[in-house]
């Protein structure tokens, strides 16, 4: 049953009817990060599984919230949650909590917040607000793209600032896929990417910090420093290839439990994963991700509504993204930058942005038919 935003349903019947095979298929990802983050812990809940269960029970019933909350609520307050995203990421790059040489968090007690990771969700949010109150046939003016490209563009300029190009990327490519899943055509794409291509060399003495520059370097020919800058991917795929087809069991991994590697609990922990679940394990919580990424895209298609149709699509382009970012850097495919493997790395504030996001598409799949005009 689908229903309409218009209709008085009682709370229990909305629950009954949201997606739960997409609801356990995330709930199936986050028992997989407790397992990991137990097993990164030398098999101990703290100092990383205490709190990151702490924060799925947290954020899981918000999630459900938002799943069956009327979706005119989430369409009227849209653009003042990219407001406000945004002004706490201007306020973080200014005076916010740094750490390892970036100005990324706030600092609140013993937890850190992190605005750009809520800032992919808001944007995204903005941005199907925008394109279903414009006609079709004014998308391709080039006066309705400029707006949309600056409410991705001004967040992208200040969170690289801080630096977090990582997280900057990410954004700029989840705003190009909805602005071209809304029907922008493909030439604009071509001539901002030639225009790219062109200013690499400038953005490469200005832009880039040494340690981003570095890490490119370091991508081409990590064995060129394997004790400096090398280090964390030859240590990576040290770890990934020795787990073999079917890993060497939970606290069995050398490379995780030894500590050779970086960050294991966070941008590193599907070399964790492999190591000690194997390839068996990895293909795995591959295919749970591609099932999610599948049963998000059905729901867009099915979509009356522009706005639900890019709402869905933008949070499903951020998921991937992360996940295709953090799967390949840690196997040497692409430069190492900072993006968590959604459900599965610990962090409190890419754990609340997936809730929300997924909450959002819970909520358009009963409202696919609703009429959001006031």
């Amino acid at each position: 049953m689908i229903f309409t935003s218009q209709e008085k349903v009682p709370i229990a019947q909305k629950l009954e009817q949201l997606n739960w095979l997409l609801i356990w298929l995330v709930i199936i990802l986050a028992f997989i990060g407790f397992l990991m983050l137990y097993s990164a812990a030398g098999g101990s809940f703290r100092p990383w599984l205490f709190r990151q269960l702490g924060f799925f029970c947290l954020f899981f019933p918000l999630m459900l919230f938002i799943g069956i909350a009327d979706i005119r609520l989430w369409f009227k307050a849209s653009y003042f949650f990219y407001a406000g995203a945004l002004i706490l990421v201007i306020i973080v790059d200014i005076m916010g909590h740094n750490a390892m040489g970036a100005t990324r968090w706030f600092r609140i007690g013993s937890l850190t917040i992190q605005p750009s990771e809520i800032m992919k969700i808001c944007t995204v949010f903005a941005l199907a607000r925008y394109f279903y109150s414009i006609e079709i046939e004014n998308i391709g003016k080039i006066r309705f793209v400029i707006p949309p490209l600056l409410m991705v563009l001004i967040p992208a300029f200040f969170i690289f600032h801080q630096p977090d190009l990582g997280t900057a990327t990410i954004l700029v490519i989840v705003g190009i896929s909805v602005l071209f899943l809304a029907g922008v055509k493909m030439w604009k794409f071509v001539s901002v990417g030639v225009v790219i291509l062109l200013a690499i060399p400038m953005m490469w003495s200005f832009a880039l910090h040494d340690y981003q520059k570095q890490r490119i370097l370091t991508f081409i020919n990590p064995n060129n420093d394997p004790l400096g800058s090398g280090y964390n991917i030859i240590q990576s795929k040290i770890a990934i290839g020795s787990g073999g087809m079917f890993g060497k069991g939970i606290l069995n991994g050398t490379q995780g439990q030894l500590n050779f590697l970086p960050e294991k609990q966070t941008d590193f922990i599907f070399t964790m994963l492999s190591e000690e679940l194997g390839f068996v394990g990895s293909v795995f919580t591959i295919m749970i991700y591609c099932a999610i990424i599948v049963i998000c895209s059905n729901i867009a298609v099915k979509t009356k509504h522009q706005f639900g149709r890019l709402l869905v699509f933008g949070v499903v382009s951020i998921f991937f993204t992360h996940m295709f970012i953090n799967t390949a850097m840690v196997m040497g495919l692409i430069p190492v930058v900072g993006a968590p493997l959604p459900f599965i790395s610990y962090g409190g504030t890419i754990m609340a942005s997936m809730m929300i996001g997924f909450g959002l598409v819970l909520n358009v799949d009963l409202n696919r038919n609703a009429d959001l005009k006031p």
